[in-house]
């Protein structure tokens, strides 16, 4: 008999992801987006998925190789549009599920990024370029090259000359979302003055009156989501808003909450002030808003009545995305539980079963633990052990960290999220993982989330050790043989790891910030680092050599690997840089691999193979006394 083992590598990587989970009006079919992998043109392909409540069973609407995501389906139920790739650029197509030909309905130069159909059918708004883009032809000017995304659309009963016609500017708006009232005469949506990040910060609300052409903003000083939806009546609209005015975080970390504005009155309501957690509208029902938040390392769902208390629709488990129809009656989402891969959900009956790809295949074991840091603050995070662990056995350990800060990790079967660290594999070779939910996490509430508030990488650091500890103390892991790794922010509690302390056997920095003023003069967010240190490098010199991981270079003495996209616009390349040329003057061995072309994420399943193997070969060599081998094959 074959032995059982773990998902490779490459099967890792080829795991399919479902999302864009729409639902028809009539509650009987379901579309959703699936992607999976092409090693021979070493990419990543998208296409578009229906199931058929009366068929009983899903198959796929598009299916040659052109990317197609963003399934919509028509107010009538009977078709389905979507986004397909014309040479470069998205263009909508529309397709019955009943014939096999589909139609294309847009043909804008630089695609189509969002849209909905018109409530009557008749048509589709959607966001759009600007035709005329803020540059000058002669240079490149950093905050003024750009084009903003305009709100467009299309009669699809029109002759071609005057179906398009284009209803925002394109010098004032970069519209981030936006929804249609039911009965399809007013549109909301959020826009920023620019599609620059540095400007997210900035954005306003604003109401369109279709018809007489009439446009309010809603002057909310407050920083804004990208989820907003009408009520079934078009008077009000929910969205998700920092709790406090934007000045406030120009120095502090953000906080959120839900807000309903009515255009009746002008009057501003928070009905859940008493919800400890981001609260993202999805649509306003005639039975309430449907809802989504994250509580600990679960995502949840529910309805939000008027002047009542949240409905959950779920217990447990991370729903990436959920659809519900008009009159609230049917719900469509994508969920994942406890180490598993996300599948399809019709009223709470799945439809797929992508999990079959774990048959015969040995799978790790996660589940949630928890322990005190150093200032006493309850820390949670993922272990991952193997099938048969020996509970009389000292493993080497793993530190896994994830980024944002304001993000976590989850016992589903996270190489959905993780793609750059296999889990599997270290755990095939013998190690145990720990993902820890640091302060600064998502799902925690709101003090948990500004808990690390200009301590950042020093309260990081207490909770990434205590949780070695506490594994150590156990006595299910091997203080002489740890080591921890991480992507971004994860990166850059790794770096801060790699100079300050001499508790790990080996690190890998990946695309992290090792100096928090080279971060600050180059990064696309650079408002971000404020909230988390509370000023500016030029006014508050010390708190950034004090996070800086670059300041305690002269203690590094941990083997440390370097990994980093090229084009990385969040963390850019300097950050790399830097800690390299550090550990080479400091004699510590250290490997810096640049990945061309690739920015924050690889969007080639070779380089993501690339990357874990890479890990997979470091950690097993400076912990497990291996031969290396070759990095660069």
């Amino acid at each position: 008999m074959k032995k059982s083992t773990y998902l490779s590598m490459e099967e890792i990587s080829s795991l399919p992801i479902l999302s864009g989970t729409s639902i028809s009006e009539d509650g009987k079919n379901v579309a959703f987006v699936k992607k999976t992998a092409n090693w021979k043109d070493n990419n990543y392909r998208n296409h578009v998925w229906i199931y058929e409540k009366d068929k009983g069973q899903s198959y796929a609407l598009t299916t040659k190789g052109i990317e197609c995501t963003s399934p919509i389906w028509s107010p009538n139920s009977r078709d389905i549009a979507y986004l397909s790739q014309v040479g470069e650029a998205d263009q909508i197509f529309v397709k019955s599920k009943n014939h096999n030909s589909a139609v294309q309905i847009t043909n804008e130069k630089y695609g189509v990024s969002k849209f909905k159909w018109d409530p009557t059918g008749k048509g589709f708004y959607y966001l759009a370029q600007s035709k005329d883009k803020n540059s000058h032809d002669d240079f490149h000017h950093v905050d003024n090259d750009y084009h903003n995304n305009c709100l467009f659309y299309i009669d699809i009963a029109k002759e071609e000359q005057s179906k398009v016609h284009q209803l925002t500017d394109g010098v004032n708006f970069h519209i981030h979302t936006f929804d249609i009232s039911h009965d399809g005469k007013k549109v909301v949506f959020m826009a920023t003055p620019s599609p620059n990040m540095k400007d997210f910060i900035n954005g306003d609300l604003y109401i369109l009156d279709i018809a007489a052409g009439k446009l309010q903003k809603l002057n909310i000083d407050k920083i804004l989501g990208e989820s907003v939806c009408f009520s079934p009546d078009g008077s009000r609209i929910c969205y998700a808003v920092s709790i406090r005015e934007k000045d406030y975080y120009k120095g502090h970390i953000q906080d959120s909450t839900l807000e309903i504005y009515d255009s009746n009155n002008g009057e501003r309501i928070q009905p859940l002030t008493d919800f400890d957690s981001m609260v993202i509208p999805l649509r306003w029902t005639a039975k309430g808003i449907l809802i989504r938040w994250q509580s600990k390392t679960n995502y949840l769902i529910g309805l939000l009545p008027e002047g009542g208390a949240v409905e959950m629709l779920s217990e447990d488990g991370f729903i990436m995305e959920a659809a519900i129809t008009r009159d609230g009656n049917h719900l469509a989402y994508n969920k994942a539980v406890t180490n598993e891969i996300f599948e399809i959900y019709l009223d709470h009956k799945k439809l797929t079963n992508e999990n079959s790809i774990f048959k015969d295949k040995l799978k790790s074991n996660r589940e949630i633990i928890s322990w005190q840091s150093s200032d006493g603050l309850e820390i949670e995070g993922v272990l991952s052990t193997p099938v048969d662990l020996d509970a009389n056995k000292k493993y080497p350990l793993l530190v896994v960290i994830h980024g944002g800060p304001a993000w976590a990790s989850f016992p589903i079967f996270s190489d959905c999220f993780n793609e750059k660290y296999p889990i599997e594999q270290f755990i095939e070779k013998g190690f145990i993982v720990l993902e820890p939910n640091y302060r600064g996490s998502s799902g925690y509430g709101n003090e948990f989330l500004k808990a690390s508030y200009r301590k950042l990488g020093i309260a990081n650091y207490d909770d990434v050790i205590s949780g070695v500890d506490k594994l150590v103390e156990i006595g299910i892991a091997d203080k002489d043989r740890v080591g921890v790794m991480g992507w971004s922010y994860g990166g850059y509690i790794s770096a801060f790891c790699s100079t300050s302390s001499s508790r790990f056997k080996a690190i890998s920095v990946g695309g992290g910030i090792t100096n928090w003023n080279t971060n600050y003069a180059n990064t696309d967010i650079p408002y971000f680092i404020r909230m988390y240190v509370g000023n500016n490098p030029w006014d508050d010199p010390e708190i950034y050599a004090k996070t800086s991981p670059m300041t305690y270079i002269k203690s590094a003495c941990t083997p440390t690997l370097i990994q980093h996209g090229e084009k990385d616009a969040r963390v850019p390349i300097p950050n790399a840089f830097e800690l390299y040329r550090g550990l080479m003057d400091m004699e510590v061995d250290t490997e810096l691999i640049i990945f061309k072309g690739m920015a924050y994420g690889a969007d080639q399943p070779e380089v993501k193979v690339a990357i874990m193997k890479q890990n997979l070969m470091w950690f097993s060599h400076y912990i497990l006394g291996e031969n290396m081998g070759d990095f660069r094959n």
